[in-house]
């Protein structure tokens, strides 16, 4: 079982077509412009997916579509976190059967586990729907509510959960994935899930990456990695520092809605946000790419 995820993962977004539907049309060229992008992999139905907000049929759907695109060119990973622990174990099972590459989940997050041994058994629970799969748990406190400690966590869940590969890390915490990277002599993989910490990650020693915005800036990240991989630090925080200008930009003029915006902005339209993500307006659109040219933001993306 493989569970080593290496290199840049999207983390994709769900294309709707105006009326709110899922617009499966556009999966197999959104597939095609990541791997033209050299992005290694696909995380779907996650934060970026806006999975909590689609009904369970729609991510087995959304799901199927994007594995089955992806098959041969891309790793892909399927979030299946819900509340319900039954459902998120469910979901697991489906992306086994429909051939993913490994699974992830969320926590409950509206009754939350308060403590190390109660969130280790609640993703057994979900990763025994597909105990062939790698299992890598979603930290992402910011959103969940959920705090614990993370080393703790896995010094409980890896005597419980034989497929638990690791966690994708969305924490500035990184003194906290530092320790469970050295956990049990590097026996679980970190994924860095925060794209304006990714130096910081490669810092850490983390060799992949999951993210929103390596959907449409992937070269202004492989260029940061390759710096770093030279030795040359000026020159990967020069990159870093180009993605931080990028993200503040995006988000101060749209605020979450301008990261599909950006998407449109470099040619793939994936549509709509559902409430209670708020779309942008037209002017703001306008807006927004006149201050990424501006920034020099279309240069920065030229392979």
């Amino acid at each position: 079982m493989p569970t080593r995820i290496e290199g840049l993962i999207a983390a994709t977004f769900t294309p709707l077509n105006n009326n709110g539907d899922l617009d499966l049309d556009k999966v197999p060229e959104i597939v095609a412009h990541l791997h033209r992008s050299n992005i290694n992999g696909i995380y779907i139905n996650g934060s970026t997916g806006e999975g909590p907000s689609l009904m369970i049929s729609e991510r087995k759907t959304l799901a199927e579509a994007y594995v089955n695109a992806a098959r041969g060119k891309l790793t892909t990973i399927v979030q299946v976190g819900t509340d319900s622990l039954d459902e998120s174990r469910a979901l697991a099972s489906h992306a086994d059967e429909i051939g993913a590459d490994a699974i992830s989940s969320t926590p409950p997050c509206y009754f939350k586990p308060t403590d190390a041994s109660t969130l280790a058994d609640c993703t057994a629970m979900v990763a025994s729907g597909a105990s062939n799969l790698p299992y890598f748990y979603y930290h992402i406190p910011a959103l969940t509510g959920v705090t614990i400690d993370m080393e703790d966590f896995l010094s409980i869940a890896g005597k419980q959960i034989q497929n638990l590969a690791g966690i994708k890390f969305c924490s500035a915490n990184m003194h906290e994935m530092r320790r469970c990277m050295s956990l049990e002599k590097g026996r679980y993989q970190m994924l860095s899930a925060w794209d304006e910490m990714l130096l910081s990650g490669l810092a850490t020693g983390v060799t992949g990456a999951v993210g929103s915005t390596y959907n449409f800036a992937a070269p202004i990240y492989l260029k940061m990695i390759d710096a770093f991989n030279d030795g040359d630090m000026n020159k990967a925080r020069l990159w870093q520092d180009r993605a931080l200008e990028m993200i503040h930009c995006l988000f101060k003029t749209c605020g979450r809605a301008g990261l599909k915006i950006m998407m449109k902005l470099i040619g793939h339209d994936c549509g709509p946000h559902r409430l209670p993500i708020k779309n942008t307006t037209p002017e703001l659109t306008e807006d927004l790419k006149r201050k990424m040219e501006e920034l020099g933001f279309f240069d920065w993306v030229q392979r």
